[in-house]
């Protein structure tokens, strides 16, 4: 193994030289790409040997925070300038965190904790990486102890750090911790959801002679992005027509209301919730006519990207291709070749 110091003292020569290099570049380089997204100078300058990166975080009493993400990435951008250009957030994440930069189509070589070398799509392949950016949060042992598959909002974000650094995976649920400790609530109400089905809830005796797939809302009160959510994506008119091709039920992850899930069990709505992995509100998981699950949201979505997962799982997209990043792009060039406008950030 290479010793930390003489590594950091590498990197540090690998930068310095492609620096210089660049400093004046051939006639016909290309141009960096305009929505190229910059990563905060204190992230670690990594080999991508992950076992040494676990090993090296956990000897000075630190965690690893693996970030996933690819330029022209709206949320990735929010992430990286408006997060981490908090002071407070970008403080308490270099004081407690070895962050590493992967790119999801990148092709540098990796190591990951099973000791297989995969590039870095090959690994954002094999961790299942569907949404940027995604977050992985690994302990001293190379275990994920957190995962966040998509954007927090901000206080949220803040209150995940503290979890991970403070580890307190092993005593407190990841959505206790961050409902209790993300500041105060909002509009404080459930709001009524298009199309969804009436309660009681059966979702066993509704799904067997289904044709159509079914949206299961996972929300709760005391919820600013729920609002949101309402407020926006779930009030255009392109969202209510997508909604039109699913079964739509909407579920309090906080409940106590009863209910039957796709594979005939009764449980309450918060029990579901928890089964689930429900970590995040509003969160949707979809389910196929069989009643398995098929693809989930649970992360701060704008409209496009909303309607996007909406498409995928409407269209049966999900199982011709496992990238949603792919069907995305896919989605956006064809929409412009229409002449629609593709506002990625709307």
């Amino acid at each position: 193994m290479i010793p930390r110091t003489l590594r950091c003292a590498l990197a540090a020569l690998l930068l310095a030289a492609s620096g210089a290099a660049g400093a004046q570049p051939a006639a016909n380089a290309p141009e960096p790409g305009p929505r190229a997204i910059e990563i905060p100078a204190w992230f670690k300058l990594s080999f991508l040997d992950l076992r040494d990166d676990v090993r090296d975080a956990a000897r000075h009493g630190r965690r690893v925070m693996l970030y996933f993400g690819q330029d022209g990435c709206p949320y990735c951008k929010r992430l990286m300038e408006g997060y981490f250009g908090q002071r407070d957030i970008a403080h308490y994440a270099r004081r407690h965190l070895d962050a590493i930069a992967l790119n999801i189509w990148g092709d540098r070589d990796t190591v990951w904790l099973d000791g297989k070398t995969r590039s870095e799509k090959q690994l954002a392949a094999f961790l299942k990486v569907q949404f940027t950016p995604t977050l992985l949060f690994l302990d001293e042992r190379g275990r994920v102890v957190v995962r966040l598959n998509g954007l927090y909002p901000a206080h949220e974000f803040r209150a995940v750090l503290e979890y991970v650094a403070q580890r307190q995976e092993g005593s407190v649920r990841l959505a206790d911790w961050v409902a209790r400790s993300a500041g105060p609530p909002d509009a404080g109400v459930l709001h009524g959801l298009p199309r969804a089905m009436p309660w009681p809830l059966d979702l066993d005796r509704s799904r067997r002679a289904a044709t159509r797939p079914l949206a299961v809302f996972f929300e709760q009160r005391d919820c600013r992005e729920c609002d949101a959510l309402h407020a926006g994506a779930l009030r255009d008119p392109q969202t209510l027509a997508l909604l039109r091709r699913f079964d739509v039920a909407q579920i309090d992850a906080r409940g106590s209301r009863r209910l039957v899930e796709p594979d005939g069990g009764s449980v309450t709505e918060a029990a579901w919730a928890r089964a689930l992995g429900i970590a995040y509100a509003p969160s949707v998981v979809f389910f196929d006519g069989g009643g398995r699950e098929v693809f989930r949201v649970e992360a701060y979505l704008k409209t496009f990207h909303f309607q996007s997962a909406l498409e995928y799982v409407a269209s049966g997209s999900y199982r011709t291709q496992p990238s949603f990043q792919r069907f995305v792009q896919a989605r956006a060039e064809a929409l412009r070749a229409r002449g629609v406008q593709v506002d990625l950030w709307k």
